[in-house]
C-alpha cells in the first residue's frame, strides 16, 4: 500500500513539475470567480460559474516551434532567456465540475470580442457590449450541454473598450536595441464625412484598434532612401488613384500634432478608399498570438497547477476533449495556427483535439513584423491585405501560379497532431472571401481531395453573418441596393458543434461534408451561374432589380517584397501597395436554382421552406465603393404574396399562395425540410420541434 501511495505521490510531482515548462503558462492569477449569468440553471448541467483572471506565459526564442514567431529575436527578454507575455483569460464553466460534458470550447475571439455563445445560443442579443460582459446565455444551449467555454486575448493591438479582452506582448527593436521601422500600408474608410482618422481606420477596425505610429510627423520630409509617405484616394477596389498631394494632409488631428492619427482638412468622405503608405516604428510581436494560444490550450487541458502552485481553473485530464472553434477573423486564425505548427505543444503532443473555423477561409496576417492583423478579404474593402495566399486548402495541392506544393495541414501531419476539422462557412465567403479555393485545385479545374480528418459544411444562400430582424424598409437599405440576408446560422452551427462533440470526444463516424462541387455542377464559373431575371418590385417595400453581373472577388498573387514568406504568410513587408501577377486564381461560386438559391451545401429550413431569393451577394449603393459588393452582406428579396402581385410585376418566381395555398401546406413544408436536415445531422431534434412549431404558430413567415 505504501508502495502504491508512494508511485502516485511521485507521478503527480513529475506532472506538476513538468506542466510550467511543457506549456510556457507560468502564472495564472485569478482575480474574480463569480455566478454566471445570474445563477440560473440550466437543465442537467446546473448552474455557471465565472472565472476572470490573467495569464503570464513565456516563449523560448531559440525553441524550435517558435523560431518562427517573426521578429522573437528581437524582442526584449527575461533574466531566463526568455520572451514574456501575458493575456485576458475568461472562463465559464459547470459549478458542479461532476456536470461538465468533458469539452472545453476556446473560443477564438474576434478583433478581442467574444463568440460563441451569441452563435450557438439562439435569442441572444446582438449587442457587443453584452455578449463580451456575458450577461446572458439566450436559450442557453450551450450551458444545457455542459460545455466549459474559453477565451482568452491573443491580438496584441486590440484597444480596451466594451469589454474586449486584451493581450500584451513587447515591441520588437534593432539589435542592440534601436527603434525598429518598416513600410507600412493603411487602408483608411469611413462610414461618415470626417476630417481625422486614426491611422488603423479601416472598416473592421476604426476606433478599436491600436495604430503603428508614424516615424516622423513630418509628411513633408524625405526618410532613409529618399521615401515620402503617400495618401492616394480610389473610388472602387483595383481603380485609378488619385493622389492626395502632402500640401493637403498631415499626420495628426487636425488641431493637435500626434504621430497616430491623420488629418485631411478636406475631409474622408464615405464609400472610398484612402490607401496611407508611411515609414512606421515600433512594432509589436504579433506572431505570439500563437504561441499563447498553443499554450493556454495545453495549459488548461494538462497541467494540474501553474510553478507558482495556482491550481487549474477547469476539468482536465485524459478524459477531457477539447475544441477549439473561431468565427471570421478568428477562423483564419485557427487555419493559420494549424498550418504553422501551434497545434503542437511543447512535450511534442496534439494541444487541440478538435477545431471549427467558421466562416473563416483564407489565413491570418498575424506573423507578420507591422502585421495588419484586424485586416479582411473583400472584393472592395481590404481587397489585397495578405489574407488569402497559398495554400488554400488542407490536403497538399500544387499551384502552377507559385510552382508550390503545399497544404494547410504539412505541419501537423508531419508531427501527428492535426486536429479533426469541420470547416463550416457561408456561401458569401465563396462570392465575396474565395473560399472556392478551399475546395479545389487553385485554377479551379477539379474539386481538392479532403483529407480524412477534414469535413466541409458551407451554408447553402447565407450571408456572413445574418441580418438582424426587422430588415429596414428602404428605399436605401443601409449601405446596400437590397435587403441584407437574415437566413441564420444557429441551427446549423450548433449541429455542427454537436457532431464534432460526438466525432472528437466519443470517437463517432461524423456526417459527411455538404458543399458545391465542380464534379456534379453545383460549382461553376460565374457567368455559368443561371440567376433569375427579377425585376424592380413593390411588396410592401420598394426594391429595385437585383443586378446580377457574375462578380467575384479575384485573386492574383501579389509581391509584397523579398521579405514576404509566402508559404507562410508571414515576415517583413517591404512592397507596398503590393504588387499583382498577370494571372489569376480559378474563383468559383454555387450554383442556383429557378428562384435563385444555392442548389448545394446545407439548406436549411428557410431555403426548404422559402419565402423570398436568399443570396450571398448584394451591392453597395451606386454612390458607395462605385457600387461593388457591399460588404459581407447578402440579399433578401422575398416573393409575392399573391399570383396577381406576381404578374403585376413580372415576377417568374412563383407566390407565397401558389407555394404554400393553405397554413397546412407550410407547415408541411417545414415539416419536410427540417426530417431531410435531421437525416444528416444538420438539425438537432429539439430544434426542428421549434421550427416546425413556430411554423404551426406563426403560419408563412414575414422573415427567418
Amino acid at each position: 500500500m505504501k508502495k502504491r501511495s508512494l508511485g502516485v505521490f511521485a507521478v503527480a510531482v513529475m506532472s506538476l513539475a513538468a506542466a510550467p515548462a511543457l506549456a510556457k503558462i507560468t502564472k495564472i492569477e485569478i482575480t474574480k470567480t463569480e455566478p454566471a449569468y445570474g445563477g440560473a440553471t440550466f437543465g442537467a448541467a446546473g448552474t455557471y460559474e465565472r472565472v476572470i483572471g490573467v495569464a503570464y506565459g513565456e516563449v523560448d526564442p531559440k525553441a524550435p516551434g517558435d523560431k518562427i514567431i517573426q521578429d522573437i529575436e528581437l524582442a526584449p527578454r527575461n533574466a531566463r532567456g526568455m520572451v514574456e507575455y501575458s493575456t485576458d483569460i475568461d472562463i465559464v464553466r459547470p459549478a458542479d465540475p461532476t456536470k461538465s460534458n468533458r469539452v472545453l470550447l476556446f473560443n477564438i475571439l474576434n478583433r478581442g470580442n467574444k463568440g460563441a455563445t451569441p452563435l450557438f445560443n439562439a435569442d441572444m442579443p446582438g449587442a457587443v457590449a453584452t455578449n463580451n460582459n456575458v450577461t446572458t446565455a439566450g436559450d442557453g444551449w450551450m450551458q444545457r450541454e455542459g460545455y466549459t467555454t474559453i477565451w482568452f486575448g491573443w491580438q496584441a493591438d486590440v484597444l480596451p473598450g466594451d469589454g474586449r479582452m486584451l493581450f500584451h506582448v513587447p515591441v520588437a527593436h534593432k539589435p542592440g536595441g534601436g527603434t525598429l521601422t518598416g513600410v507600412m500600408r493603411s487602408e483608411l474608410v469611413t462610414q461618415k464625412p470626417v476630417n481625422t482618422l486614426n491611422l488603423a481606420s479601416g472598416w473592421f477596425t476604426g476606433m478599436t484598434h491600436a495604430s503603428y505610429p508614424a516615424e516622423n510627423t513630418d509628411n513633408t520630409v524625405k526618410l532613409e532612401g529618399g521615401f515620402l509617405p503617400t495618401l492616394t484616394m480610389q473610388m472602387r477596389a483595383g481603380g485609378p488613384g488619385e493622389v492626395i498631394p502632402n500640401s493637403q494632409w498631415h499626420f495628426g488631428g487636425c488641431d493637435t500634432p500626434n504621430n497616430t492619427q491623420i488629418c485631411l482638412p478636406a475631409g474622408f468622405q464615405p464609400g472610398r478608399l484612402y490607401q496611407l503608405v508611411y515609414r512606421a516604428r515600433d512594432p509589436l510581436v504579433m506572431g505570439l498570438g500563437f504561441a499563447v494560444a498553443r499554450d493556454i490550450g495545453a495549459f488548461l487541458q494538462h497541467a494540474d497547477k501553474d510553478s507558482a502552485g495556482h491550481a487549474n481553473p477547469v476539468v482536465h485530464g485524459a478524459a477531457v476533449k477539447s475544441i477549439v472553434m473561431g468565427t471570421s477573423q478568428s477562423g483564419r486564425f485557427i487555419r493559420s495556427m494549424i498550418a504553422l505548427g501551434f497545434n503542437r505543444g511543447e512535450d511534442g503532443k496534439r494541444v487541440y483535439d478538435g477545431a471549427m473555423p467558421h466562416i473563416g477561409g483564407g489565413l491570418m496576417p498575424l506573423n507578420l513584423r507591422f502585421a495588419p492583423a484586424g485586416r479582411a478579404w473583400g472584393q472592395q474593402v481590404d481587397h489585397d491585405f495578405p489574407a488569402y495566399d497559398f495554400p488554400f486548402t488542407y490536403a497538399r495541392e500544387s499551384d502552377p501560379l507559385t510552382g508550390r506544393t503545399q497544404g494547410l495541414l504539412d505541419r501537423c501531419e508531419a508531427t501527428k497532431t492535426c486536429p479533426r476539422i469541420f470547416h463550416a462557412a457561408t456561401a458569401l465567403e465563396i462570392w465575396e472571401g474565395r473560399q472556392s479555393l478551399g475546395l479545389t485545385d487553385p485554377l479551379g479545374l477539379r474539386d481538392a481531395v479532403e483529407p480524412a480528418n477534414v469535413r466541409t459544411f458551407i451554408m447553402a444562400s447565407t450571408q456572413h453573418g445574418p441580418a438582424a430582424l426587422p430588415l429596414p424598409a428602404g428605399p436605401n437599405f443601409g449601405f446596400c441596393q437590397q435587403q441584407s440576408n437574415p437566413n441564420p446560422h444557429t441551427w446549423t452551427m450548433r449541429a455542427l458543434l454537436a457532431a464534432l462533440t460526438g466525432w472528437v470526444r466519443d470517437d463517432q463516424a461524423p456526417p459527411p461534408s455538404e458543399k458545391p462541387r465542380v464534379a456534379d455542377g453545383t460549382l461553376v464559373a460565374p457567368d455559368r451561374v443561371r440567376f433569375p431575371v427579377i425585376p424592380a418590385t413593390n411588396y410592401g417595400v420598394e426594391r429595385p432589380e437585383p443586378r446580377f453581373t457574375g462578380a467575384v472577388s479575384t485573386l492574383h498573387v501579389l509581391d509584397y517584397g523579398p521579405g514576404w514568406r509566402a508559404g507562410d504568410s508571414s515576415g517583413v513587408i517591404t512592397k507596398e501597395p503590393p504588387v499583382p501577377g498577370a494571372a489569376s486564381y480559378g474563383v468559383l461560386v454555387p450554383q442556383v436554382d429557378a428562384d435563385g438559391i444555392d442548389v448545394a451545401g446545407v439548406r436549411d429550413v428557410y431555403l426548404g421552406a422559402p419565402i423570398g431569393t436568399y443570396t450571398s451577394w448584394n451591392a453597395f449603393r451606386p454612390e458607395l465603393f462605385d457600387g461593388g459588393f457591399c460588404n459581407f452582406q447578402g440579399s433578401f428579396i422575398p416573393f409575392a404574396a399573391t399570383r396577381a402581385d406576381r404578374e403585376a410585376a413580372h415576377d417568374p418566381r412563383p407566390s407565397l399562395e401558389e407555394r404554400y395555398p393553405t397554413k397546412d401546406a407550410y407547415v408541411a413544408a417545414v415539416r419536410k425540410a427540417a426530417d431531410a436536415l435531421q437525416a444528416k445531422r444538420m438539425l438537432l431534434p429539439a430544434d426542428a420541434e421549434r421550427l416546425v412549431a413556430e411554423a404551426q404558430s406563426k403560419g408563412v413567415r414575414s422573415g427567418p
